[in-house]
């Protein structure tokens, strides 16, 4: 990996560290583009079950984009900014929101605009009580444009939303955890350990059957409920051959300990 991503393993848990902090790990496109490989090498490897995302210093997770290089694609038209910093930063956050691994933002600091995109698009997040988010965008007399106009009115609702995005107000951990953007917001001492903790939750269980949870919420929310149903059986019935089915339930009428070999 590049230095701008640090990666590293350790008991079935990959943790990957946006690492600028000089520059408040701002998402430039080096940093994007070495976080989708990252999630590439991820997700074949069989050992890794769940993944941890987080900045690194004690300042930012992330900053949201890097506004000198996303400048220069202004200077040079919209096609060019569309296809270097729009497409590219919606390609990431659409990743990490259908990732078939359980992904789970551990915010250390500031999530402002990008940063805060990532937040809404992963499945889970636990945020440091000193942390601080923010929809700043309009500052600069733009949308968001890796998401965050559609993902957080899903999210908080549409009015509390469009106040996030049209004030572009700085917003404390608690009103993130009202608007649901994060799932617990604890003592920054206790952030990576609870992160690991809600981690470990998850990959006890059968990884097929995460995988198919996620991707039945995830493609079910933009779709109508029948079409959602269908989807959920589609992820059901792909697991009925499987091993980690027949153990689940064989384990559960034996009343004995599960034992997945993984996927």
């Amino acid at each position: 990996m590049s230095d701008a991503i640090l990666l590293d393993i350790d008991d079935a848990i990959a943790l990957i560290t946006l690492n600028r902090p000089e520059r408040l790990n701002a998402l430039n496109y080096d940093l994007i583009d070495r976080l989708m490989a990252a999630l590439d090498q991820i997700e074949t490897d069989t050992r890794i079950r769940a993944v941890i995302l987080t900045g690194a210093g004690e300042r930012a997770f992330s900053a949201g984009a890097d506004i000198h290089e996303f400048a220069d694609s202004v200077r040079l038209g919209a096609n060019t900014a569309l296809r270097d910093f729009v497409r590219r930063g919606q390609a990431m956050t659409a990743r990490l929101e259908a990732f078939r691994k359980p992904v789970i933002a551990a915010i250390n600091g500031i999530a402002f605009g990008g940063g805060c995109e990532i937040t809404e698009a992963v499945h889970l997040a636990v945020t440091s009580d000193r942390a601080m988010f923010a929809k700043p965008e309009i500052n600069l007399g733009m949308p968001p444009t890796f998401g965050g106009t559609q993902r957080l009115p899903r999210l908080a609702g549409r009015k509390r939303a469009l106040e996030l995005l049209l004030t572009g107000d700085p917003f404390s951990p608690a009103r993130a955890l009202e608007a649901g953007l994060v799932n617990a917001v604890v003592p920054h001492d206790e952030l990576m350990p609870a992160a690991r903790r809600l981690a470990l939750r998850i990959t006890r269980h059968s990884p097929l059957a995460v995988g198919s949870v996620i991707t039945a919420v995830t493609r079910g929310l933009n779709m109508a409920i029948a079409e959602g149903l269908q989807v959920e059986s589609e992820q059901f019935a792909a697991l009925v051959s499987s091993h980690d089915l027949g153990e689940g339930l064989a384990a559960w009428i034996a009343r004995r300990r599960l034992s997945y070999r993984g996927n």
